[in-house]
């Protein structure tokens, strides 16, 4: 591995900081990055897919480094995002007597990173976790910033915990083996970084939407380290989510009710994520003067990158229902993340009934 490819990251949190490491390769590297922060026995968790490809070269890394490994393997896909595959995941720790200075190690994406990092938070009131993630949504967005948890028939995310990993491990070289369909929905998750942050890293992305589609490793990698920045300067300012950090649930709101409508799995996370982009948007041009000519353009740059744009069929009493569930409902206002210009986000609950029915009818 070319080592000046890799860079390294710092969340700042005070005694819970922590490194993200990003580069080709650096699986190599997980058992020498995992000693230094002096774990030696680790519980690896996945899911049969993920194995396939990177469970091997992680367990050679680790033994190589004499860092004691195990496996916990779970099943692949949003539809497994429950309680039930919570309580597999710690049967097996109490069947291997994990022990509370034993580290769970997340390989794969949202699904095994959140449901490790919830059981990390709860085993024996908490256990060290490092996260590995190999999707590009999971990458760029739900391994930094330690919101763990699972999803509940009325919710989805709505059980968990704060619980930061020791670090973020992300080998770009992972993203090889990504499906297109995969691929195209963690780019909602960058396209949210530059839509709610950073106006030129989202005319950066405008321009080079053709090399992110074709996976180009540079631009990839370029967009990852992008992402990182944003995100992790947002949770140094607001670990608990309290303010600022809600401005990372653009697009959710909307996005979560469609996938708790349709059933979880049905629609990818970055694909109803990228929905709801477009429906905030919207309706930040009714009601914030967001210019019609920054909508289009969102709307234009995640069609570039094959992420849906098109809401699905669903009655305005169900989208409303939904919605009133989400976590930043606050006093029974549902509160929404909305643009005033592209890079400059602000949550509010000043959004007049009207205005959102005139945006999902």
């Amino acid at each position: 591995m070319n080592v000046d490819t890799t860079t390294t990251l710092g969340v700042d949190l005070g005694e819970r900081s922590y490194p993200i490491h990003i580069g080709h390769g650096l699986l190599d590297r997980a058992g020498v990055l995992l000693h230094e922060q002096t774990l030696r026995r680790v519980i690896v968790v996945t899911n049969p897919t993920v194995a396939a490809y990177w469970l091997s070269p992680l367990l050679r890394s680790l033994a190589a480094a004499g860092v004691v490994a195990d496996t916990i393997t779970i099943p692949d896909g949003e539809a497994h995002k429950h309680q039930g595959t919570l309580d597999d995941v710690l049967t097996r720790l109490l069947e291997m007597r994990a022990e509370r200075n034993t580290a769970l190690v997340a390989l794969g994406g949202g699904v095994v990173g959140d449901i490790t990092g919830f059981a990390a938070a709860i085993f024996q009131r908490g256990m060290p976790f490092v996260q590995i993630p190999t999707t590009l949504l999971a990458q760029v967005d739900s391994s930094v910033g330690g919101k763990t948890g699972i999803n509940h028939p009325l919710g989805k995310n709505m059980i968990g915990a704060f619980h930061q990993p020791r670090l973020v491990l992300i080998d770009t070289g992972c993203l090889a083996t990504l499906p297109p369909r995969e691929l195209a929905a963690g780019m909602a998750e960058v396209v949210k970084h530059g839509a709610i942050r950073d106006a030129d890293f989202f005319a950066w992305l405008e321009r080079n939407a053709a090399r992110l589609s074709a996976a180009d490793p540079d631009a990839l990698r370029h967009a990852i380290h992008a992402s990182c920045v944003i995100k992790s300067a947002v949770v140094a300012m607001d670990e608990h989510e309290g303010g600022v950090r809600a401005v990372l649930n653009f697009g959710h709101t909307f996005g979560h009710a469609i996938e708790a409508h349709a059933g979880y799995g049905a629609w990818l996370h970055g694909e109803a994520v990228g929905v709801g982009m477009v429906l905030a948007a919207r309706l930040s041009a009714r009601v914030r003067g967001l210019p019609g000519g920054d909508v289009d353009r969102l709307v234009a740059l995640l069609r570039q990158l094959d992420v849906p744009t098109a809401p699905p069929v669903i009655p305005l009493a169900r989208w409303l229902d939904l919605m009133g569930r989400d976590k930043k409902v606050a006093a029974g206002r549902i509160r929404f993340v909305l643009l005033d210009a592209l890079g400059d986000a602000v949550v509010t609950d000043a959004v007049p009934e009207t205005e959102l029915a005139a945006v999902l009818t």
